[in-house]
């Protein structure tokens, strides 16, 4: 498929497809329902029979029948020469024989039911084109060869698989022609990756020579374990608060409140849910480990000079939806930078989901790939890092350091002028697209743009950048662009972003098929071009990549401030407890940034190690084994032998015939796609034809082509939760992956934060509320995940805390009530302690220090990170996760959904002005209740201490304590209500006077916030006294 070819734009359904080129008037594709002559480009044509015409039934090449007569003397000869220099025999002619008696049965169900699922019948399926399976492999149409895969064990009926195209070896450019030169040179290939290749013995190499050979076989990656003198300390601590913790809530139990029973009980319940929520959260994090790659050592494995590249391709994803939430010039800077990643250009492909259909998103693309033309080459040539414009010419530092070339100063001068023209023309289709014109959007060549009609629109394609065109400014070739549309229609059921990445998935298989994929949000950019070869270290180390699915890094933000007031960039999370989940058998799947292996995601177990052969010994006393029983003959055994085989042959068809159908049910109806999914190594045979390759892609993103499939189910993104990041990982983990978290010391990829208070819960609040849906649907990882006994305890542990944490927030809220309560009603949740029992509260609170203290030591997270991070717990859990609980509850019970909106990416050009902003949502509610009634609790508890006198201080002083630890943990919050110019909004304003006038009303009205005044005894000395 060539680049700059046209616009692509058709549903399978409907049988349409169309090409419109951008200043030519649109013009219908040819009918690809024939094919077309790879020699002169007519179209093949048709025999007498009204049949397809076939040069060849051995390759099925496409050529029409003047060009074959033409060519035909010329073929017979370079047959005779290939069998001559080959020296084949007759047992290869026997064994190609046996291969043709399969030929009727294969062709039916690859181009009867694998095309489309509509039959032999179907007139078009019968002119289906060929997939040329090229010299190295065999053709579709002649042989189906049983291939058992090594990605563990598949259901009966896939035991034997059909596998047209043979596995290339690891590391190999599967499809290229330039390499197929004979089987001579493919042996010389295999001998090079296994090390056995001919050449100087080793007394005749040099010691330097043998260093390189040395450090080439050595393991890319390293596990570093924790310090034992900072991790020992961390664990013994963790054991004691357990022991601690069991006591305390021991003496809890064991001593009631009888004047305040209710606050007791409540307190109590909210005590005991927070001891299992800290041990969900904990223990995950009791191995914790760090990693280091050796890039030098990935170079001379597989980038050896004079020899071809053998890294693996990867394919990149980026998604967008709304370009007005998402601006065009942060996905631009996205695709720029993974345009210019250090990593061989061929072996790269980016592909843009357009889940919006938007024209401004297709336009500012194109605009993209002109500017990729001038930027690429600036970055490799000066090895400039980040790789994505804006961020590069906003860095304040010293751009001069470590540049030699003298007309660096120039060319980057130069460069900056292109990109602020660039950046004016991605600004101006912004401005033009806020006005939508009432017939819709017209596109250059006067075409309707197919997208107006964002929810009903057929499925788009195109080609920016690839290799068979777009080169740069210096004439080197350019990593492929792909925009991509998928198609969409009332009534199908599209799975938001978790549809489009499985869209992408399939389109790519069809057109790149890399093993390896990476997947980024349009707002995360590639801050370290090495990142894939970081990734890679992992991935293709020949001793643990076998069994890695993905290698997750973490996620890193520009544009937060200098406090992270509302703990943006979750330091906690990413440098503490994905570390202790990489001890034990990965991280989590966090939704960007992360490298995935292709077979993993469609749905294949781990390949098994070999198992230690069991001991056979002779059953004498010293032995204490059993003899290994011999099998036993008989006369009958010969025939029965024969009988054997020949019903096994009788059942090969069969066998054959159920695999294509398990097939169908699994990938969908795509011969190409599922062909592509048996391919370890990845690589895509050379279509017939560049249409057939495009009428097969528009195919795979066909709105209905997910029906009746196991897409969204075991294969690809999970669908049934807005998280679809953690029931992905999770899934792949339950099948017995493991997944690596990579942190190099320059951060691989940096995106953007919404710094805003109500935009940040917001966020929280849709992470919140798919938890809540994995929880109760049949993932649920409390359930799931038990019969292959593949997910280690720990993980459950930590898939268990990642859905069951929005529960927190109705015991958090309980508690942070309780504060005010006690100093209203002058009652406590606990009774008076003794001196033994106060040192019950101070183990547990030097427990508590002493087990934040040394995490921090261990992690390298600063006070300050950890102290936000425990603030804005307190916020979330309050707000965002309490109406995360209520909407997930309404969802199971009552069948209410809730709509999903993107969170707006901010493109203010004023340093955080997005954090001063104000917006108004019902998730500010709660919190601000919880800190009005715990500042008038603390008034009217000061106030009663004034009045009694000195000796109700002393048990105020532990009810103060207690409000005063609600109010700095909201704090934050608090700051954020107030703004920029430190002033309430009204809307607060109003809000704080209602709350406040309805407890003064409480207070004043209700008895037992009333003080009761003493009188004299009556018993004593009578009634008129």
């Amino acid at each position: 498929m060539e680049a700059s070819a046209g616009l692509v734009a058709g549903s399978h359904n409907r049988n349409e497809l169309v090409v419109i080129h951008g200043h030519e008037e649109h013009k219908p594709l040819r009918n690809l329902d024939g094919q077309v002559c790879e020699i002169c480009g007519d179209e093949v044509g048709v025999t007498v029979d009204g049949d397809l015409f076939v040069a060849c039934n051995e390759c099925g090449f496409p050529v029409c029948r003047p060009c074959y007569e033409v060519d035909g003397d010329d073929d017979e000869e370079d047959v005779d020469d290939i069998e001559h220099e080959f020296k084949m025999n007759d047992q290869d002619d026997q064994h190609n024989n046996n291969v043709k008696n399969n030929e009727q049965i294969a062709d039916a169900m690859l181009h009867g039911k694998m095309s489309y699922g509509r039959g032999p019948d179907d007139e078009d399926n019968s002119q289906f084109p060929h997939v040329i399976a090229g010299v190295r492999s065999r053709p579709v149409s002649g042989e189906l060869t049983y291939l058992s895969h090594g990605y563990g064990d598949q259901p009966s009926s896939l035991h034997k698989r059909v596998h047209p195209y043979p596995l290339s070896e690891h590391g190999s450019e599967k499809w290229d022609e330039k390499k197929e030169g004979g089987w001579k040179e493919r042996m010389d290939d295999w001998k090079l990756q296994q090390g056995n290749l001919g050449g100087p013995e080793p007394d005749d190499m040099n010691e330097a020579d043998m260093a390189m050979i040395d450090e080439a076989r050595q393991p890319l990656s390293r596990k570093v374990s924790i310090a034992s003198s900072k991790i020992n300390p961390y664990r013994m601590i963790i054991v004691a608060r357990l022991f601690i913790l069991a006591a305390f809530l021991r003496y809890r139990l064991m001593n009631p409140v009888h004047e305040a029973l209710g606050l007791w009980l409540t307190s109590v319940i909210c005590e005991i849910w927070f001891a299992i929520s800290w041990i969900l959260d904990q223990f995950p994090k009791w191995y914790p480990i760090e990693r280091e790659t050796y890039l030098d050592r990935l170079s001379l494995r597989y980038e050896r000079e004079g020899e071809p590249n053998m890294l693996c391709p990867v394919d990149v994803f980026v998604s967008t939806v709304d370009p007005m939430k998402e601006p065009p010039l942060n996905t631009a800077n996205t695709v720029l930078s993974i345009l210019a990643m250090d990593y061989p250009v061929e072996k790269i492909s980016c592909y843009i989901s357009d889940d919006g259909a938007s024209m401004l998103t297709f336009e500012s693309l194109s605009e993209t790939a002109e500017f990729a033309r001038k930027w690429v080459p600036f970055c490799k040539k000066f090895s400039i890092e980040p790789r994505a414009p804006e961020m590069y010419f906003s860095e304040k530092i010293d751009y001069l350091k470590d540049k030699v070339q003298p007309t660096f100063v120039k060319e980057r001068r130069a460069m900056k002028r292109e990109y602020e023209e660039f950046k004016v023309r991605i600004n101006a289709l912004v401005a033009k697209a806020t006005k939508v014109p009432p017939e819709g959007w017209i596109m250059q060549d006067g075409t309707p743009w197919p997208g107006n009609n964002t929810k009903d629109h057929p499925g788009m394609i195109q080609v920016f950048l690839g290799h068979s065109g777009g080169l740069d400014t210096e004439g080197n070739e350019l990593p492929r662009l792909v925009y991509v549309s998928r198609e969409k229609r009332p009534g199908f059921s599209h799975h938001k972003k978790a549809g489009a990445m499985n869209a992408l998935v399939r389109v790519s298989g069809v057109l790149t098929n890399a093993p390896f994929m990476l997947n980024l949000d349009c707002d995360h950019y590639v801050n370290n071009s090495k990142a894939a070869r970081e990734a890679m270290c992992f991935l293709m180390d020949p001793q643990i990549g076998r069994k890695v699915c993905y290698v997750q890094f973490p996620q890193r933000f520009d544009g937060i401030d200098r406090n992270d007031r509302y703990a943006n960039r979750n330091t906690v999370f990413f440098d503490i407890n994905m570390k202790g989940l990489d001890g034990i058998q990965g991280p989590v799947y966090v939704g960007t940034g992360c490298v995935f292996r292709r077979q993993a995601l469609y749905g294949y177990n781990p390949p098994k190690g070999n198992k230690r052969p069991k001991m056979v010994s002779c059953d004498c006393c010293p032995c204490f084994g059993r003899r290994k029983k011999l099998p036993k003959f008989s006369k009958h055994d010969t025939n029965g032998d024969n009988a054997n085989l020949q019903l096994q042959g009788m059942d090969d068809d069969k066998e054959l015939l159920m695999s294509q159908m398990n097939f169908e049910k699994k990938f969908g109806q795509s011969a190409v796609f599922v062909t592509s999914t048996l391919m370890e190594q990845g690589g895509v045979p050379p279509s017939s034809s560049p249409a057939a390759m495009l009428k097969e892609a528009i195919h795979v993103i066909s709105c209905g082509y997910e029906d009746k499939t196991e897409w969204g189910i075991e294969l690809g993104w999970i669908y049934g939760s807005i998280t679809e990041d953690i029931l992905t990982g999770f899934k792949m983990h339950c099948r017995g992956w493991r997944s690596i978290y990579c942190m190099p010391k320059r951060s691989a990829f940096k995106g953007t934060a919404p710094i805003n208070l109500s935009d940040r819960l917001n966020q929280v609040l849709r992470w919140a509320l798919g938890s809540i849906e994995i929880f109760f649907s049949r993932h649920s990882p409390l359930l799931y995940g038990y019969k292959g006994g593949k997910l280690k305890w720990l993980e459950r542990f930590s898939y268990v805390n990642t859905t069951v944490y929005p529960f927190t927030s109705l015991p958090l809220l309980a508690y942070c009530m309780l504060p005010a309560v006690c100093l209203l009603t002058d009652k406590f949740i606990m009774p008076p302690i003794s001196t033994f029992a106060s040192l019950f509260f101070i183990a547990l609170f030097l427990s508590i220090f002493g087990t934040g203290i040394l995490e921090l030591r261990w992690s390298g997270v600063s006070i300050e990170e950890w102290w936000r991070n425990e603030q804005f717990w307190v916020i979330g859990g309050v707000s965002a996760h309490l109406f995360a609980v209520i909407q997930g509850l309404l969802k199971v019970l009552a069948g209410i959904d809730t709509s999903f909106t993107v969170t707006a990416k901010s493109a203010d050009d004023e340093d955080f002005g997005e954090l001063y902003a104000f917006k108004w949502t019902t998730l500010l509610i709660p919190p601000t209740t919880v800190l009005i009634i715990n500042l008038v609790g603390v008034v009217a508890g000061i106030s009663d201490a004034i009045n009694n006198g000195y000796e109700s201080w002393g048990p105020l002083f532990g009810k103060l304590f207690f409000a005063f630890w609600v109010i700095v943990h909201l704090y934050p919050f608090l700051k954020g209500l107030m703004g920029r110019q430190n002033r309430t909004p009204t809307i607060v304003v109003i809000w704080s006077v209602l709350l406040a006038s309805i407890f003064s009303l409480l207070w004043v009205r209700i008895d037992p916030f009333v003080l009761k005044t003493k009188g004299p005894n009556t018993k004593q000395c009578g009634i008129n006294c």
